[in-house]
């Protein structure tokens, strides 16, 4: 989208002229409509007086006149109780004439109206200044001033505010909106800092302990929240907090089983932590210096939350959080930073309760409360963990804990313990695999795995088969497992009457039936089978009957199986098991994510492919290497028509509500996953109208700022797909527009591919045309430079994007600036551009080129200095057969005339004058109109320059 705008002042052209002299008599005279609208006004009609004020200004071309019509008319609003119109047309009065007393008043008396008494009180002023003995400005003025006093009195009378919310609710007879309201209002106040200082200064922290002794979910929500608000990157607040109310009582908050008060104290304590560490950049200045150290405040809310972790006082929804705040706190931001003692101190004191958590089996008696998550979350703990140890001797270390916790629970006479360390394992193999599979190859375990599956008890089989699924990740494993454990897993499948149990063994047989990826050869089982085993998984997954956790396993047997293209085929034939899993997706049950992401970058093909060289694969052949083979369900074809299956279905919806998703196991890996797969989506333009409307845009924005460097790459990519086609305020609404523009701005880089090159900066220009916000923004961002490069590009369509991105970022005064500037070639690349041939190439150069010298006139001069060619190029620009192409160029003529005497002199004296002419003289024209006008304007401007003559 190219954005011109018409350099002022043009001459009108003759039809204009005409049009507005006809309608300028059918409305008649601005004098007598004003006198007419006096008369009106007079006998109190009101509506007929605004009407003839209103034609009185269309036609009134005096701006003494228009200023009194205005200031009428702002009479007639005040009447009618409209305050908002008759401040508008008050402050137009003012505009022309300041010292109009009248205006003033008329405006002071609707601010006061609309509540803005302190811009009411400002123009009262002025009014007595201007007339000191006015008793009715003086008056006013008085009492605009004690009101103002009492706003403020009651605005910062902190024991009025504050102790009448409490007390509202601590009443137990008060009225429950009341005091929703009220704890309402402490929440938002508490947000603000001049707010929670005085909620903190007047006794504020043991109110909230009160309203938390009350034991009612919603006051200690309340309470809680507060909290969160007044140690918000305050760290002397913090600290002192934290000190009245004790680690200990915040853990004890935290472990009651609400999910919501879980949730609301582990977001008061990330708030702390974040104050403490200067996470949170914010400063205090005095208040500061009254904080020396907060290591050892951090170090004990760190101990409280690994005693939480293994706690059976603790709910399963405060053990999820425990885990989280210390996923997302102990292991380091960035791996280029030194420091990595808070992992080493976590795995001293901490590794052996995070394995505890991963082996507890919730079938067994006397187990720590869990949710279906909380296993998982300890798994993306450990691997956490370990991936921020530095050296070889930490992660020893780390293996040895686990190694000794695990054969520490073995025992032949305990079968308890011997399944809570295979579930340990099998928390490791989701977690840091390599340190899991290690364990797994000790001699003893994959028999004791195996001896668990041929067990009678249930329970010791469910744990084996999932143990067994999670081994056999690897090729090397899964060959081992295929040659001892398919016919186990086979007969258990077989034999058992415990769905759970048959469910978990077919997925272990999807798993190893898998085990080839997407490589057609390497088909592990019979012809047919997979298909077998996935039409068994899609017939439990739309079974409402069976729970949750474990129709997730069916979804975990897909994500497997859809490797082989016939299953993905199946699979997105079958609308009700594309929606069951859609809605599984949507479930508390977080530990799904991971799988149904699998399967959608399986049938999307979103997965990256090796690129195939014929000329290699021929000699692998040769050489009897094995090469993977493609399978023909894989091709273009195919894939299209899964992706429109898929959202057909519902998919966008799905993934939007995967990434609201507020939990730890939305990892960066499946976040990346989920951003491939909405590139995939996104591939065809007339499929993009869809995502958006289910609220893709939206979701896109959060994968393109957080999560791997593939993926943030990825999900800008989609954004750009979006943003370059759709209309970017309705695909991003609000002030997610302006969140946009920086994954824009990072795919302007010479690492990326030249597609996401060209779609981001066809995005920005999009972006670019709609306001001087997004302007700003994208400068803030430093595109400029790369925008500037890209104009150089040898690749035309690329070249062509930049130009007109740049086309419409001159409006900018800081792009202007630039172009102003000594010692570079912008001015000169953007002159010789317009002389290209392609034409959207010259529009866009001429666009610009027609903008910045109608901003800067000293851009007009420097053009004619940048290339001897600048005039054979703008004649051509005159000639040219595009009418938009030739506007441009006249519009540039037409700057450089107004811009100096000397370049109007040069123009008329070259072939430019006979081109004018030549076009001025043309037919009215509707299609070229615009050209033949300002060709006229052109030659009005020499005539009134006294370079040329009119002719008689």
């Amino acid at each position: 989208m190219i954005v011109l705008r018409s350099p002022a002042p043009w001459l009108l052209p003759t039809t204009l002229r005409r049009k507005e002299w006809n309608q300028l008599n059918t409305m008649g005279d601005p004098i007598q409509l004003k006198e007419e609208g006096n008369k009106h006004f007079q006998a109190g009609e009101i509506d007929k007086a605004i009407e003839c004020y209103t034609n009185a200004i269309k036609v009134c071309k005096d701006r003494k006149v228009l200023a009194v019509i205005h200031r009428n008319r702002s009479a007639c609003y005040l009447k009618q109780g409209n305050y908002a119109n008759a401040a508008a047309d008050a402050s137009r009065a003012i505009d022309v004439d300041g010292s109009d007393v009248k205006a003033l008043y008329r405006r002071c008396q609707a601010l006061e109206k609309l509540g803005k008494l302190d811009m009411a009180f400002k123009d009262v002023q002025r009014c007595a200044t201007i007339e000191p003995k006015n008793k009715t400005f003086l008056e006013t003025l008085r009492r605009l001033g004690a009101e103002i006093q009492q706003k403020l009195k009651t605005t910062f009378s902190t024991d009025s505010r504050v102790q009448s919310m409490f007390d509202i609710l601590l009443d137990d007879e008060m009225d429950k909106d009341k005091k929703e309201k009220a704890a309402n209002n402490l929440i938002v106040l508490a947000r603000e800092d001049a707010g929670s200082e005085r909620i903190f200064q007047n006794n504020g922290v043991p109110l909230l302990q009160k309203l938390i002794e009350t034991g009612k979910p919603e006051m200690i929500l309340a309470a809680i929240r507060t909290l969160s608000g007044m140690c918000t990157g305050h760290r002397a607040r913090a600290t002192a907090i934290i000190h009245l109310m004790g680690i200990d009582k915040l853990c004890s908050i935290m472990a009651i089983d609400n999910e919501e008060i879980a949730l609301a104290t582990c977001n008061l304590f990330q708030c702390i932590y974040d104050s403490l560490s200067g996470a949170d950049k914010r400063a205090y200045g005095k208040e500061e210096a009254l904080v020396l150290d907060s290591a050892r405040d951090l170090k004990n809310i760190l101990l409280a939350l690994l005693e939480m972790i293994a706690s059976k006082n603790v709910s399963g929804h405060g053990r999820d959080q425990a885990l989280n705040l210390l996923s997302k706190n102990v292991p380091r931001k960035d791996k280029k930073e030194a420091d990595n003692s808070r992992t080493l101190f976590t795995i001293d004191h901490g590794l052996k309760k995070i394995l505890k958590v991963c082996g507890q089996v919730p079938d067994l008696p006397d187990q720590l409360p869990l949710t279906d998550n909380t296993q998982l979350i300890a798994s993306v703990l450990l691997n956490k963990l370990y991936d921020d140890l530095r050296c070889d001797p930490e992660r020893d270390n780390f293996r040895d804990i686990c190694d000794e916790y695990i054969k520490g629970k073995f025992d032949p006479n305990d079968m308890d313990k011997n399944i809570h360390a295979i579930n340990a394992l099998s928390g490791l193999l989701q977690g840091p695999f390599d340190v899991g599979n290690m364990l797994a190859g000790r001699q003893g375990v994959m028999e004791m795995m195996v001896a668990l599956c041929g067990s009678e008890r249930e329970v010791d089989q469910m744990v084996a088969v999932e143990a067994l699924i999670h081994a056999s990740t690897k090729m090397s494993r899964a060959s081992f497992i295929i040659t001892n454990g398919v016919s186990l897993l086979k007969d258990i499948y077989k034999k058992t009457k415990n769905e759970k149990i048959k469910i978990r063994a077919l997925v272990g047989l999807c798993k190893l039936g898998s085990a080839g990826g997407d490589d057609y050869s390497l088909r592990q089982f019979a012809e047919g089978s997979t298909e077998k085993l996935a039409k068994q998984c899609r017939k439990w997954l739309c079974n409402p009957t069976i729970d949750t956790r474990t129709r997730k396993w069916a979804v975990e047997g897909l994500a497997y199986l859809t490797n082989d293209a016939d299953v993905k085929d199946d699979f997105v034939e079958d609308e009700p098991a594309m929606r069951a899993m859609f809605e599984l997706a949507k479930s508390p049950d977080k530990t799904i994510l991971y799988a149904v992401a699998c399967t959608l970058v399986n049938c999307t093909n979103s997965y990256d492919k090796k690129e195939i060289i014929p000329e290699l694969v021929q000699l692998a052949k040769f050489s009897k290497q094995h090469v993977p083979e493609q399978h023909p369900k894989d091709k273009k074809d195919f894939i299209e028509r899964r992706v429109k299956r898929l959202l057909k279905a519902g998919v966008t919806s799905a993934l939007a509500c995967m990434v609201k998703a507020d939990s730890t196991l939305l990892t960066d890996q499946t976040k990346e996953m989920l951003a491939r797969v909405f590139l995939a989506l996104a591939e065809d333009a007339r499929d993009r109208g869809t995502i958006v409307a289910h609220g893709g845009g939206k979701a896109l924005i959060p994968l393109a700022l957080e999560g791997t460097d593939m993926g943030k790459v990825k999900a800008s990519h989609a954004l750009a797909k979006i943003a370059a086609i759709s209309n970017p305020e309705i695909a991003f609404p609000g002030e997610r527009i302006y969140e946009v523009v920086r994954p824009l701005v990072s795919l302007l880089n010479p690492e990326r591919d030249g597609l996401q090159n060209y779609e981001a900066l066809m995005s920005l220009t999009n972006l670019a045309g709609l306001n001087d916000k997004l302007r700003v923004k994208i400068l803030k961002e430093k595109a400029l430079p790369e925008i500037e490069n890209y104009m150089f590009e040898e690749h035309d369509q690329i070249r062509q994007a930049a130009t007109e991105c740049m086309c419409n970022l001159v409006i900018c005064k800081e792009v202007q600036e630039r172009y102003m500037e000594d010692g570079n070639d912008k001015l000169k690349l953007l002159v010789l551009l317009c002389g290209e041939d392609d034409d959207k190439l010259q529009r866009a150069a001429a666009g610009g080129l027609a903008m910045l010298t109608a901003a800067q006139k000293k851009l007009c001069t420097k053009m004619t200095l940048v290339t001897v060619q600048w005039l054979e190029i703008l004649q051509r620009l005159c000639l040219h057969d595009n009418p938009q192409i030739q506007h441009r160029g006249l519009v540039i003529v037409y700057n450089m005339m107004n811009a100096d005497m000397e370049l109007a002199k040069k123009l008329i004296e070259s072939e430019m004058l006979e081109i004018l002419t030549v076009i001025a003289k043309q037919e009215e024209n509707p299609k070229k109109q615009q050209v033949i006008d300002v060709a006229r304007t052109c030659l009005t401007t020499a005539m009134n320059l006294g370079l040329i003559k009119p002719f008689s």
